[in-house]
């Protein structure tokens, strides 16, 4: 049972059951007193706390932000670039995270607290007041009563009648105050519902707007962090094939470093002890120095070089070797010694002391001395022996393996990526190698090879190549794309470079790749998406010819490669690349990026450089100095730069001369003229030495030139930059008025050279303007 309800007619009474009464509700109230107090209190610790979690917490979001991977090599993947950013994501996502909670702690401050400590002092305080007042008067009345009842009866009947008087007037206020008394207890029970409630209603519904906050940022976080886990996932796929290819090359390089010693400019390389003379007291000491020696100039740089003393290096010293001999040991007190003698000190021989015998030797043969070292070949031989090739036998296995697995087990999961056992893998290789029992073998419907075994015989027989499926010589250019660029852009080149492969080579791959977009299209079941198709085949496709950690830290963008002709294949296969496809692939070219515009200064002219317009060179095959490639589409980029004797600069669309690029002193000029096809090129040479004017201005176009064709005889005059059309490479927000706004692939009509350095005018939808000149291709 509750509190009894307090009658105002007990007042009057004032009965012990009254007072027991009013003293439940009074403690009641203090209970409702200290369970305030103590709310107020944690609220308090909930606010302090609440500020210092923000404070980790956006501490805990600049240490992300702050912190940036480094990555191996010269570029990263789309996956690593987007895991690199992911953490300034994480912390953006923190930041406003803790905004929401700021907001929460500043409303528990004017929802929670601020309202109870209002009830608590102005109510609560108010009730405390009058039990004050209440107590004194109930002291006051009846002590008065007490003391009026011990009056004489001998008093005279006035002092009687004033006594009666003032204790009747006692009572009557003591019984006023004891309403107003007993109706604040009353208020207070009641009132406390709601003045408690209300601001921990408040606080909720700030707690729950808060969480509502989060809900809804994870919701905008959901599709990032799902696109994320892809990245981390295609990532780590990567990484396993990475970490598996260093880890075999280094067991390559315990077993034999010097066969797989890096390739570099330098002849010779590596640490060699320094005898350094004294005074004779003192003898002489030996200095470790790490040396380079190269054949063709002779040069030999020792720079010493200490690990105990914190790896710091000290000056280097350069000199040209004059000769090299052997040390004894009845001449020396030390093995595996040699000395020098260069051509600035002769008579004074430098004493040199290798690691070993065999380090010695190498050195010996390399510095040309009297002692050659035997060169092991049958690693060479090896190589050549029982290799697959791409033959008639070479197509049957891959065809008669692609069907098997096509038919048996396109929904085997973790096809590729489970293999076989060694031994059952090379015995179906050799049958299937061998002309004789090539066609004997049946994969289709024999049991007796698992399809694991004939996915490692495929892999295992692409691997024997000589060469690479997509050949040492384009790996480069294949990699180039995959670093950078649009994914149209990555397409692009890909396309074009696919073409440029021997017809054997590409025919192959065809075959392959179509087999590979086939299973990844049953990726539900063998969950084999494109990505791991990539990891698997990116090493098997692709390699390069020199096995360093530098190259396998490009393997990831092999895999990227496989990935583009995967998901490409009937654009790749089926259609001609572009033959003036703009983006160069060449390493000399930058990464497919939109370039940096020209900065235009207004009211400025900048007094251009004697130089050549861009020229269309079209110049016949005969008159190349590079044979021309087998598999390079007429037109193509290849054909401009390789086999032209005309230079190709960054940045220019292929087979065209950038005026802005080439600036070329009267030596390079007379040279690179004199280069084509010996046509005399006085006009040339004039036109360089005329004062640049603007085309638009003087309605005046460069004159045409004229180069002999070798397969009519006459001239054919080469068009004029001027009044040509041209094509958007890149997408384009103009910054002025004056300037078009465009994007990828917008044909310009009547493009001319503006007086504004680095821009083109052209025409575009009926407007008018300028163009940065490195954003398209002329047609």
């Amino acid at each position: 049972m509750g509190l009894q309800p307090l009658e105002f007619s007990d007042c009057y009474l004032d009965s012990p059951w009254f007072r027991e009464r009013v003293r439940a509700h009074e403690a009641e109230l203090e209970k409702t007193n200290k369970f305030i107090k103590d709310l107020l209190k944690d609220g308090k610790n909930l606010i302090a706390a609440t500020k210092n979690l923000s404070a980790a917490q956006r501490k805990f979001a600049h240490s992300l932000r702050d912190f940036k991977f480094e990555f191996i090599g010269d570029a990263e993947t789309d996956d690593e670039r987007y895991i690199d950013a992911s953490l300034h994501e994480f912390s953006n996502f923190l930041k406003n995270l803790e905004e929401q909670r700021e907001i929460l702690a500043l409303s528990v401050t004017e929802t929670l607290i601020k309202p109870l400590e209002r009830f608590r002092k102005e109510q609560l305080g108010a009730v405390k007041e009058e039990k004050k007042k209440f107590d004194k008067e109930t002291e006051k009345n009846y002590s008065l009563l007490e003391k009026h009842l011990n009056l004489s009866a001998k008093k005279k009947e006035v002092q009687l009648q004033e006594a009666d008087n003032q204790v009747e007037q006692n009572r009557k206020h003591f019984y006023e105050l004891s309403l107003e008394y007993v109706c604040k207890l009353q208020e207070i029970q009641e009132r406390k519902k709601f003045e408690c409630v209300e601001p921990v209603l408040s606080f909720f519904q700030g707690l729950f707007t808060f969480y509502h906050q989060g809900y809804e940022l994870a919701k905008d976080f959901s599709h990032y962090k799902m696109a994320l886990q892809i990245n981390i996932q295609n990532t780590r796929n990567r990484f396993e094939g990475t970490r598996s290819e260093v880890e075999e090359l280094m067991n390559k390089i315990r077993r034999n470093p010097q066969e797989h010693k890096r390739a570099n400019h330098n002849t010779m390389e590596g640490y060699l002890y320094v005898q350094e003379k004294r005074p004779a007291p003192f003898g002489s000491s030996w200095v470790k120095h790490y040396c380079t020696y190269r054949k063709e100039t002779k040069k030999f740089t020792m720079i010493p070089f200490e690990h105990r003393s914190g790896g710091k290096a000290g000056d280097g010293e350069l000199f040209i070797l004059t000769y090299c001999t052997k040390r004894n040991v009845d001449t020396i007190d030390r093995r595996f010694c040699f000395d020098l003698e260069s051509s600035d000190r002769p008579g004074v021989p430098v004493t040199m002391q290798a690691f070993s015998e065999e380090d010695r030797k190498l050195w010996m043969e390399a510095l040309d001395g009297k002692e050659a070292l035997f060169i092991n070949l049958n690693k060479a031989n090896a190589k050549q022996e029982g290799s697959a090739q791409l033959d008639k036998i070479g197509f049957t296995v891959i065809r008669k393996c692609i069907s098997a697995v096509e038919t048996r087990g396109i929904n085997d999961q973790g096809l590729y990526r489970v293999v076989g056992v060694s031994s059952k893998v090379q015995r179906l290789l050799s049958l299937l190698m061998d002309a004789k029992t090539c066609n004997e073998v049946d994969l289709e419907n024999s049991v007796d090879w698992e399809v694991k075994t004939i996915t490692s015989a495929m892999k295992q027989y692409l691997r024997s190549l000589p060469e690479p499926l997509m050949t040492y010589e384009l790996h480069g250019e294949f990699i180039i794309p995959a670093k950078s660029g649009s994914p149209e852009s990555r397409v692009n080149a890909v396309h074009f470079l696919v073409h440029k492969l021997p017809e054997k080579n590409k025919e192959m791959l065809d075959i392959l790749v179509k087999h590979l977009a086939n299973v990844s299209k049953h990726a539900k079941k063998n969950l084999m998406t494109v990505a791991n198709l990539g990891v698997v085949f990116g090493p098997t496709l692709m390699r390069p010819q020199e096995e360093t950690v530098a190259a396998i830290m490009d393997l990831k963008f092999q895999n990227i490669v496989v990935e583009i002709l995967i998901e490409n294949h009937e654009k790749i296969f089926k259609t001609l690349p572009d033959v003036t496809f703009p983006e160069s692939i060449s390493t000399s070219v930058s990464p497919p990026n939109a370039p940096p515009r020209q900065s235009r200064r207004q009211g400025q002219r900048i007094k251009r450089p004697l130089a050549v317009y861009n020229l269309c060179l079209e110049l016949d095959d005969a008159d190349s100095h590079t044979s021309p490639k087998e598999d390079t589409p007429t037109g193509s980029m290849d054909s401009l730069s390789s086999q032209s004797p005309t230079p190709v600069f960054s940045g220019s669309p292929p087979g065209l001369l950038d005026r802005n690029h080439l600036i070329m002193d009267s030596g390079y000029l007379t040279d690179w003229t004199t280069n084509l096809s010996g046509q005399s090129c006085s006009s040339m040479v004039s036109w360089m030495n005329t004062p640049c004017t603007n085309p638009v201005a003087t309605n005046a176009a460069p004159s045409a030139f004229s180069f002999p064709n070798p397969s009519t005889g006459s001239d054919r005059a080469v068009e004029s930059v001027a009044h040509r059309k041209a094509r958007a490479v890149y997408p384009c927000e103009a910054e002025h008025s004056s300037e078009l706004s465009f994007q990828t692939g917008a044909i310009f009509e009547d493009v001319q050279f503006s007086r504004e350095p680095g821009w083109l005018e052209g025409t575009l939808n009926g407007k008018r303007g300028l163009i940065p000149q490195n954003y398209v291709q002329f047609l």
